[in-house]
């Protein structure tokens, strides 16, 4: 998921980003409710996470002035007001989920990921949930991968970019697109993360197999296929 966190408290916000990557997803964050509308409308999200106490432009407001601009990014509402007619103000000005502080992030985790589900399911081109490459498979919703019917365990990151690479399989994946859609764009582009991360997932998907299926592209980045076998080896 590619989240939005609108909060001023620091404290808060340094630990929902940590916890939110830590789970594999992306988030950014604004720290009043003018950063978070312009974040909000210019930024391609599947959830946004609202505090309706901030400043420069309350939560509710800025919740119904981004529908009101024809905004249909999904909503998550977080307040220490937890009372029904508060819950219920939260709903009616947009909101799509409304959770109550002080909470337990397993259950704002799992509520994000319904949203996120249900966002992508109304859309008229909803993303898979599962994708085959060859005798690779990954299963979004069981978070399961398996090759030649072989279960491979996954670390949420190693998931997220093997996700990418078989949605975008065939097709030349730069350092730039991994570093702006599987991790977070404040990352330094000469960083070696990506190649370190690529290694591991090679070491799960290719190692035991006999035909490789994640090929680096000197000087670009990588291309997850399926090479035909000619003769003893297979196609350059």
């Amino acid at each position: 998921m590619r989240l939005l966190i609108i909060e001023d408290d620091r404290e808060a916000v340094a630990y929902l980003v940590k916890a939110f990557r830590e789970a594999g997803h992306i988030a950014d964050h604004a720290s009043d409710g003018l950063d978070g509308y312009a974040m909000a409308q210019e930024g391609d999200y599947d959830v946004l996470i609202v505090d309706r106490m901030l400043p420069k432009l309350d939560g509710l407001s800025l919740i119904r002035s981004l529908r009101e601009q024809g905004v249909t990014t999904s909503v998550l509402i977080l307040s220490a007001l937890g009372q029904v007619d508060d819950r219920v103000k939260g709903l009616r000005a947009g909101g799509d989920d409304y959770l109550p502080k002080p909470y337990a992030f397993s259950e704002l985790l799992a509520r994000t990921e319904v949203l996120a589900r249900r966002r992508a399911g109304s859309g008229a081109a909803a993303e898979a949930t599962a994708y085959r490459v060859g005798d690779l498979e990954l299963d979004r919703l069981s978070h399961r991968v398996t090759r030649a019917g072989q279960e491979i365990v996954l670390q949420p990151r190693e998931f997220r970019l093997l996700e990418y690479l078989m949605r975008h399989a065939g097709q030349v994946v730069t350092r730039t697109m991994l570093l702006e859609h599987v991790w977070d764009y404040h990352f330094d582009p000469q960083t070696n993360v990506i190649d370190v991360h690529v290694s591991r997932l090679r070491a799960k998907v290719d190692k035991d197999f006999e035909h490789p299926i994640i090929h680096t592209v000197r000087g670009t980045g990588y291309v997850l296929r399926v090479d035909e076998v000619r003769g003893h080896g297979t196609a350059p």
